[in-house]
């Protein structure tokens, strides 16, 4: 999400003065909206199980439900931070609330793991709309910076607490009734987060200086689109099918026709311009590679456990505590460690913990479903997600000088989304190929019935290995289950390991390619450090997956 859209807002009054009229009420509807918007983001983590089994999914539709939240997220950020400046964040907020509702309605009702996709899509676009919007909404009543910094902390706490609370919520539901009726309580959650930011919000634009890139956002987000289409169905359709490929082709091209129109635009998305930095192009590095490495790790996690193992989706959301929960709890401290310590270093610090708790979950075993497994390398990887996600946008504020702040923050956050867009695509798409190979190796040495080898095989071909594991006792092919479900295990377990190297490159990146680099800020500015970093008049705060 755009959490700095590069826009400036005046400093105001300094601290000590009278609170803007409006602050407390803007406060309490952004705090709600960017909690909704994160619930909305994560609540399909303890779900995923249930999708395979109520909509009969395979693997690649497992991931477009995810992908296609994000999707919306990466592709309109910066598109819906401008619309926000020249026709009001309030309305901006209150637009985006809607869209939740409606798109989680769809998904309440969705007959189809189709139709349940227009439904994440909808609510991705909806959480793009409310991610930058609530956040700028409270920057416009924050007369100063101390102001401004409690306000943006509550801000990033509820957003923290969303992602938190998301899948245990699903899984409470799941439980007592149906998948079904945690989209109903989201719908409820927008409809009162509606009311709030109508009633409660103040308005305020900043249309100076603001138009639309409307080149930039088409062949962005065809671009991307495709490109990922062509990750996302390669490992089932094949790799050299005419569809893969010429997704690919043509999204390479739409990505090519996008630098060509940003480098000429007057008032370009994305400021390429700031890839002649060298500290700031390694921290952009870092923030895809990373952040692919987090919320592939937490995909492969909610798999591992729904779809693979068939746990309850309560058992589900536990380790989504561990995972999440570090972000939110550890808010004060990792502030206060960026005012006393270097970005870099606890942003190597957060990768290398995440390497580790990602090469631990390498050797789990697919037949235990016990949980106690999973509390180390879940921890882990939470902290080290806690420590990282603040100190992204901390180093590349400092990469560059103040003139620029507004612009690298906005660039850096929406390459941050962009790694949490492609973490279930690669590590999907890894997970489903590996586990397809060794599944069809396995089958061919078996000594299993020939009629039940046949029904089995015929079934990997139509939805992989994970259709043969979901077989109920009895059917036709189920007899190989044990060998589905040592390949799901083998390639969900390669899947932890490619987010472990991943975390690895990025740690090794900061803590070599930053060698040399001086700030461009004066030690202790606001700017540089999180949540209460202020570009241009804007607070960072930290963003949670």
């Amino acid at each position: 999400m755009t959490l700095n859209n590069g826009t400036t807002t005046s400093q105001g009054p300094t601290a000590g003065a009278a609170r803007t009229p409006g602050y407390a009420g803007t406060l309490a509807a952004a705090c709600c909206a960017v909690f909704v918007a994160q619930v909305a983001n994560a609540l399909p983590a303890s779900l995923n199980g249930l999708f395979q089994e109520d909509l009969h999914t395979h693997g690649s539709q497992l991931t477009w439900i995810t992908a296609a939240f994000m999707l919306a997220v990466v592709c309109f950020e910066f598109t819906f931070g401008v619309l926000g400046d020249l026709f009001g964040r309030r309305r901006l907020v209150a637009s985006g609330t809607a869209l939740v509702a409606a798109g989680s309605a769809v998904a309440a009702l969705a007959p189809t793991v189709q139709v349940l996709w227009i439904g994440a899509a909808l609510n991705g676009l909806g959480a793009g709309a409310m991610f930058p919007g609530s956040l700028t909404a409270i920057t416009a009543v924050t007369r100063s910076a101390r102001e401004r910094a409690h306000a943006v902390a509550l801000w990033s706490g509820f957003l923290s607490a969303g992602a938190a609370v998301s899948p245990l919520l699903g899984g409470m539901f799941a439980r007592i009734g149906s998948w079904r009726g945690s989209f109903w309580v989201l719908v409820g959650l927008a409809l009162l987060s509606t009311v709030l930011t109508v009633t409660l919000s103040t308005e305020s634009k900043a249309p100076e200086g603001r138009k639309l890139d409307v080149a930039g956002q088409i062949t962005f987000a065809l671009g991307l689109v495709l490109v990922l289409y062509g990750a996302v169905e390669g490992p089932e359709s094949g790799w050299t099918t005419l569809p893969v490929l010429l997704a690919f082709a043509l999204g390479t091209c739409f990505l090519a026709g996008f630098v060509v129109v940003e480098l000429g635009a007057a008032s370009p998305i994305f400021d390429l311009k700031l890839f002649r930095n060298r500290a700031f192009t390694v921290t952009s590095v870092v923030a895809v590679i990373g952040m692919l490495a987090f919320l592939g790790a937490c995909f492969t996690t909610s798999m591992w456990l729904g779809p693979v193992q068939h746990q309850d989706p309560i058992r589900v959301a536990i380790p989504f505590l561990l995972l999440q929960g570090p972000a939110f709890l550890l808010i004060p401290l990792v502030s206060r460690l960026l005012h006393r310590v270097a970005a870099s270093w606890l942003l190597t610090s957060g990768f290398v913990l995440m390497t580790i708790g990602c090469l631990l979950c390498t050797r789990l075993d697919v037949t235990d479903p016990g949980l106690g497994a999973f509390a180390a390398p879940a921890l882990l990887i939470g902290i080290g997600f806690a420590l990282t996600v603040s100190s992204v946008t901390a180093v590349a504020l400092d990469s560059v000088p103040p003139k620029l702040a507004g612009m690298a923050s906005a660039t850096t956050n929406m390459l941050r989304d962009l790694g949490f867009a492609l973490g279930p695509v690669v590590v999907g798409a890894v997970a489903l190929s590996n586990a397809g190979s060794a599944f069809t190796a396995h089958l061919s040495g078996t000594e299993l019935p020939a009629g039940q080898v046949a029904a089995a095989r015929e079934i990997a071909e139509a939805g992989g290995p994970i259709a043969v594991n979901s077989l109920p006792p009895g059917a036709p092919g189920s007899a190989a289950h044990g060998l589905a479900l040592d390949a799901l295990g083998s390639g969900f377990g390669t899947a932890y390991l490619v987010c472990g190297v991943a975390a690895a490159v990025a740690a090794a990146l900061t803590a070599f390619g930053m060698i040399g680099v001086r700030s461009q800020r004066s030690a202790g500015s606001e700017a540089s450090v999180l949540p209460t970093a202020v570009a241009d008049g804007e607070p960072e705060p930290a963003r949670t997956a």
